[in-house]
């Protein structure tokens, strides 16, 4: 017997989960996608266990719930769905003429796909009437509500099955997986593996669209808290072309997908990725360095989301400020909150510690301009355990040769330096743009980074464990989509703070946090799930991690006081 919203709910045997899915519909405000059976999240077209199959399973917990298009994994599951209609469709128009089709980003509300032909023609070789044709192949898989079927198979046969259609990235990746049968999924006659769930048919992927755009194609789809309208067409300029000069380098490098960096790491080369990533990145640094020399920039506004690096970052921009000539005092904005008991709170009564109004924007703006001008002023120290800002003596005044540089969630927002010129101004967006794919058609979603990342820190300078990190992230990545990524557009420029190295460092530290997630907590369909994400991956030694590399940050061993 199961049990849906506290009542007991009864199911004949050989039910689905989309049936039931079908009948309580009416009471949810997106489609629903993805069925939830205690702790553990299935896909809709899996029987419903009976009453002797949940005892041999051992489901105390037998609480039923869904998971809608406008939840995280929901919205996933849809992805990945538009996904492999799309290469299905693809194959059908265009057919062995294709010699690789590659997801190689997300941006804004698209999924940003290459493709290369085998007569060296790329995307823009596809006419506007030859696009058409591929959506109108996938609007026939939606009108037909073709079936996503799961089979599982040996690893062996998987393999085969890659190497047959030309996937080679998931043939090499396959190398490493240690499992004996795989789980691989197939739409029509095309035959495909997807890390994650899948929607239980076409007829549940019915917004989309298709856009030749950058000498590639964009299938936009709904933005997840939106999930019932057609996703924005506009392309944010500045984070596609930071992703894609990520996504080249990686190229130029050899290693574009988790397949090849376990073939550096097995060959022994995983020193020298490490210190291709670091030298990629201080060039970068450098390069940003020069050019707020050039510009005359006095005042550098420094803004990202959580772990993306904020911190490591402004010491190592500091140093190249100094090499081009500019000696950088760093500012961090979490030291002009304003005393707790006047910090506003949230919709649940928490206090809101990422709000504009919990900073003392006036002070902040008083502060900079004085020093801008040449006067001396004392900053405060935030005391966080007793929710007041403190003076000191910690004074400063700068000379015209000298700049601020200054680390906060609200740097790039104006109303924050509102008394500041803009021509003073030089705005910096840092964020940890994963451009490793698992492969050709499995792409590695930043914020899965930025999650690890965060897991690791938090155990290790504030003793939380992965669970109370993942039980926070929801609400972390609200407050970033509210106070930060609109403003990423206006940054003067953008750093990538990911190492195409880090996730296979970070591996060790992590999973032993995730296997401490008990199997009955909320938590635990999370951590299994970035426990299968790390099993992609070699584990990396974090020894040849130079110690002003970003990642020091998350592990430990800096040598700038981060933690």
């Amino acid at each position: 017997m199961l049990i849906y919203k506290n009542k007991e709910l009864k199911t004949e045997k050989g039910e689905t989960y989309l049936a039931v899915s079908k009948k309580v519909q009416p009471e949810y405000d997106a489609p629903i996608i993805l069925a939830k059976l205690g702790q553990k999240i299935v896909e809709l077209n899996k029987e419903i266990p009976d009453e002797t199959e949940l005892v041999r399973l051992g489901m105390a917990d037998r609480e039923l719930t869904f998971i809608t298009t406008r939840d995280r994994d929901g919205h996933k599951t849809y992805e990945r769905g538009a996904t492999m209609m799309f290469l299905r469709a693809m194959a059908h128009v265009f057919g062995k003429t294709i010699r690789k089709l590659k997801l190689e980003y997300a941006v804004g509300e698209s999924l940003y796909f290459t493709v290369v032909f085998k007569d060296g023609s790329d995307a823009d070789a596809i006419t506007e009437e030859k696009l058409g044709e591929v959506k109108a192949a996938m609007r026939r898989y939606v009108e037909n509500d073709d079936k996503f079927i799961k089979t599982k198979i040996p690893t062996d046969e998987a393999v085969e099955i890659f190497r047959r259609h030309g996937m080679t990235d998931k043939e090499r990746l396959f190398h490493y997986r240690r499992t004996s049968t795989t789980n691989i999924y197939r739409l029509g006659n095309y035959i495909d593996y997807f890390y994650g769930y899948m929607p239980p048919s076409a007829g549940y992927v019915d917004i989309f669209d298709l856009k030749l755009s950058h000498n590639g194609i964009m299938l936009i789809i709904p933005y997840h808290n939106r999930p019932t309208e057609p996703g924005r067409e506009e392309i944010p300029e500045k984070l596609f072309d930071t992703m894609y000069q990520t996504t080249e380098w990686c190229k130029n490098i050899g290693v574009p997908t988790v397949a090849a960096l376990n073939d550096a790491i097995a060959n022994g080369k995983g020193l020298d990725i490490i210190l291709s990533s670091e030298a990629y990145q201080e060039h970068k640094i450098g390069q940003i360095a020069r050019q707020i020399k050039e510009e005359g920039r006095r005042i550098i506004m420094i803004a990202g989301p959580s772990s993306s690096g904020k911190t490591s970052f402004s010491h190592r921009l500091s140093i190249q400020l100094g090499n081009v000539g500019l000696k950088a005092h760093p500012i961090a904005c979490d030291n002009y909150y304003v005393e707790r008991s006047l910090t506003p709170r949230d919709e649940n009564g928490e206090y809101d510690f990422e709000c504009l109004q919990a900073l003392d924007v006036e002070l902040f703006n008083k502060h900079m301009t004085a020093l801008l001008k040449g006067d001396k002023v004392e900053i405060p120290t935030f005391n966080f355990k007793k929710g007041v800002p403190e003076y000191n003596g910690n004074c400063l005044s700068i000379k015209s040769d000298e700049v601020l540089v200054v680390e906060g969630i609200h740097g790039l927002n104006d109303e924050f330096s509102y008394a500041i010129s803009n021509s003073d101004k030089f705005k910096i967006y840092i964020s940890a743009v994963t451009a490793l794919n698992i492969d050709e058609h499995n792409r590695i979603p930043t914020t899965d980074n930025r999650e690890i990342r965060r897991m690791v820190r938090d155990n290790r300078t504030r003793g939380f464990s992965a669970r109370d990190t993942i039980a926070r992230w929801q609400s972390v990545r609200h407050g970033e989509k509210k106070h930060i990524f609109p403003f990423q557009e206006d940054a003067d420029v953008m750093f990538n703070s990911a190492s195409i190295y880090e996730l296979a460092v970070l591996k060790t530290f992590a999973e032993p946090l995730l296997f401490a997630i008990p199997h009955d907590s909320p938590e635990y369909p999370e951590a299994k799930r970035l426990l299968k994400f790390l099993e992609y991956f070699l584990g990396l030694s974090c020894e040849d991690v130079p110690r002003n590399s970003l990642i020091r940050e998350f592990i430990g061993g800096s040598v700038f006081p981060v933690g």
